[in-house]
């Protein structure tokens, strides 16, 4: 038995690796478009609010998809959908780079954010089957960290694109190469379930206790249906205020990510620049806080989520308020650019872990999949909104750190009504 349990040990590890690996290369299809708007504005001629409005299309048809296949994770496995997701990406970011026009990059862009919807929710509910909820923290604070690091790598190819002075086009070519390899290997090393290897669940996972709160008919039932996972998965109120308050911290995330490159490239967009490296300090941070953020849910609160996310998204709030008011400077713009990234990001992994402590793995998949639409359609609001304000402002770009501010106060803020 021993031996059989250092085989499932390995096997564990061995999914989450590649689950891992795979949603690494996942943001080099939608977290390039920061990195693009000043060219785009150049050769095209279109202003910030409009592109702002191109950021949410993709945003809200992401959302859009996390509620569909999330569900659809649940019922056909996340390898296959992951997978699938990575080679639509792919094929649509190569058409937004054929853009003549306002059109032209709005459509791809919003049905890239479609094919980016098939795999965060999917390959959480992988996870969710290979990992027990003691463990869950530190699993989805590496799940979220491989997310943080693929931030740093959207943003680190982008940047080398620049400083080749290739054209903003080759932005949306040459990362998501990476992605399209990526979808290959994870189809070929992942398996949805256990059972798939020849392991019994039951056997090597403790108990959930949401699921042991199921009631009968529901865990014995063969032909549950999506509407019925949606109805358990809505009835749970502290689900949903927990899907309120992760709405604010993805306004809050993606108003950084979107807008911090615009604000450091400035007027010279092309070419090497120190100002545009330091928007490495953004993603590097994020990935360092989601990992610490799990470990400290699991080890430090004991499972008590609502309150590591009150305390990041407060100290978030505190960051953001120190970098609109304290003046440029390279050191000190690096690091307190890295504490934004740490404290706004570091909470995703919190949340996740919430849809199976809160719901059972046997929602995980839908659960996820409606808390990240909350995500991203409040998301996708904040984006022409600060695109508005910054080009009605005269281009101050600065504005977009006491927006995220007020932001991440909101999300706190709700979040201390979720209760375990």
């Amino acid at each position: 038995m021993a031996g059989e349990d250092r085989r499932f040990r390995r096997a564990q590890w061995r999914i989450l690796w590649a689950t891992m690996l795979c949603y690494f290369f996942y943001y080099t299809g939608r977290q390039t478009l920061g990195f693009a708007i000043p060219g785009i504005e150049q050769e095209l001629g279109i202003g910030k609010a409009s592109l702002g409005w191109v950021s949410s299309a993709m945003l809200w048809c992401y959302a859009a998809g996390q509620a569909v296949n999330g569900n659809l994770g649940d019922r056909f496995g996340g390898r296959r959908m992951m997978s699938l997701g990575a080679l639509l990406s792919c094929l649509f970011n190569w058409g937004v780079s054929f853009a003549g026009g306002l059109a032209g990059l709005m459509v791809p862009w919003a049905i890239n954010g479609y094919a980016q919807s098939m795999g965060w929710a999917p390959g959480s509910r992988v996870l969710s089957n290979w990992w027990g909820r003691l463990e869950r923290g530190k699993v989805y604070g590496l799940y979220v960290g491989a997310a943080g690091l693929s931030s740093v790598l959207a943003f680190t190819t982008s940047n080398l694109i620049l400083a080749l002075e290739l054209n903003w086009r080759w932005i949306f070519r040459l990362p998501v190469l990476l992605l399209l390899l990526g979808g290959a290997v994870y189809y070929r090393m992942a398996r949805d379930r256990p059972s798939e290897l020849g392991f019994t669940g039951s056997n090597h996972l403790e108990a959930d206790p949401a699921e042991d709160r199921a009631a009968p008919s529901s865990r014995q039932e063969n032909g549950e249906t999506a509407w019925h996972r949606y109805r358990q998965v809505c009835s749970n109120w502290r689900f949903m205020i927990a899907s309120l308050a992760i709405g604010f911290q993805s306004l809050a995330r993606y108003g950084l990510l979107t807008w911090v490159p615009v604000h450091f490239l400035g007027k010279g967009w092309r070419g090497f620049s120190a100002r545009s490296w330091i928007t490495l300090a953004l993603p590097v941070g994020m990935a360092l806080g989601a990992v610490c953020s799990g470990w400290l849910s699991d080890r430090v609160f004991h499972s008590n989520r609502s309150r590591v996310i009150f305390l990041f998204m407060t100290a978030a709030f505190l960051a953001c308020t120190a970098m609109y008011l304290l003046p440029y400077h390279f050191f000190w713009s690096l690091a307190l650019l890295a504490l934004c990234g740490f404290f706004t990001y570091g909470p995703q992994s919190a949340f996740w872990a919430l849809c199976p402590d809160l719901l059972g793995t046997r929602y995980a998949g839908t659960g996820t999949g409606v808390m990240n639409m909350h995500a991203y359609l409040l998301a996708g609001l904040g984006e022409p909104f600060i695109g508005w304000m910054i080009q009605r402002s005269g281009d101050n770009t600065g504005l977009v750190f006491p927006v995220v501010a007020g932001a991440c106060l909101l999300s706190g803020s709700i979040a201390l009504f979720v209760r375990r």
